[in-house]
């Protein structure tokens, strides 16, 4: 059996390698994660006509380059620049949430939610802007082929994403490889650590990406993760031993099912089961 050679470790090649350091690969990440508000009632509140900023104009952010808010939906949503390092990635998204906090609160009195699906009043969802879903489409990385445009059983649920936006060196492997992987080491464990499953009627199923000139958008997982460090600094690591890994190997047939029933399905007993076999990194908060 051909062998190689994975951080000093001699692996299969129908092996795989393990969530360790070794594993870990030079990367960029952004993101782009949404999050709902809420008056000192703890009532939802829309952010239409209150924060600013649009898809097309998002608006800029007293924090440098790159920092940006906008509406989206009932929802907002952040943008920081592409982070180098774990530790610039963690201050970025903790500078630009303290920033909105303040912002919410000195301008209505609000503060930001950290549920990643809520049920809204009628009346927060009265402006046509509330009724629009999507905007690019996204694609499937296991099928090849783009996904539908999301249709809730419950017209008044909205839903907040934590979309990571990855920057490699792209030529030397394929978007769909790094975000299959995506799906082992994020998509995988969250199914254990994220709360939040009503998410799941609307986004987060397995291989949800966008092809980007520097990388790829994967957008499977929720916000959860954007409020704790310790998940930040999970979300780092983990997306860089995923591009590593999709450099190195390519995940068998039967895994590949395996991954993709788990996320679909929100099995968590599957999802025990990969994270036993790949030696997966699940963090509670």
């Amino acid at each position: 059996m051909v062998a190689l050679v994975v951080g000093g470790h001699v692996l299969g090649v129908d092996a795989y390698p393990l969530a360790g350091d070794e594993c870990l690969e030079q990367i960029k990440l952004g993101c782009d994660p949404e999050a709902f508000l809420k008056d000192v009632n703890g009532q939802l509140k829309s952010s239409i006509g209150k924060i600013g900023g649009s898809k097309l104009a998002p608006m800029p952010l007293p924090l440098g380059d790159g920092y940006c808010v906008q509406e989206d939906n009932v929802a907002l949503e952040f943008n920081i620049p592409p982070a180098e390092g774990r530790s610039s990635f963690v201050e970025s998204i903790n500078m630009t949430l303290n920033f909105l906090t303040s912002m919410v609160g000195d301008m209505y009195g609000y503060t930001l939610s950290n549920s990643s699906a809520e049920y809204f009043p009628e009346e927060e969802l009265a402006d046509p802007a509330a009724k629009e879903f999507g905007c690019d489409p996204d694609y499937n990385a296991w099928t090849k082929t783009r996904n539908p445009r999301p249709k809730a059983t419950d017209a008044t649920l909205r839903s907040c994403g934590g979309h990571i936006h990855v920057g490699y060196e792209k030529d030397k492997i394929d978007p769909t490889s790094v975000v299959k992987m995506m799906d082992l080491y994020l998509g995988v464990p969250s199914i254990l650590m994220d709360k939040g499953e009503v998410r799941k009627q609307l986004y987060g199923g397995p291989g949800a990406y966008r092809d980007k000139p520097y990388g790829v958008e994967y957008r499977t997982l929720s916000n959860f993760w954007i409020f704790q460090n310790r998940l930040i600094e999970w979300v780092w690591d983990n997306t860089s031993r995923a591009v590593a890994a999709a450099e190195q190997f390519t995940l068998s047939e039967e895994d590949g099912e395996s991954i993709v029933n788990a996320i679909k399905n929100n099995d968590k007993e599957l999802a025990t089961q990969l994270v036993k076999k790949f030696n997966l990194e699940v963090v509670h908060v």
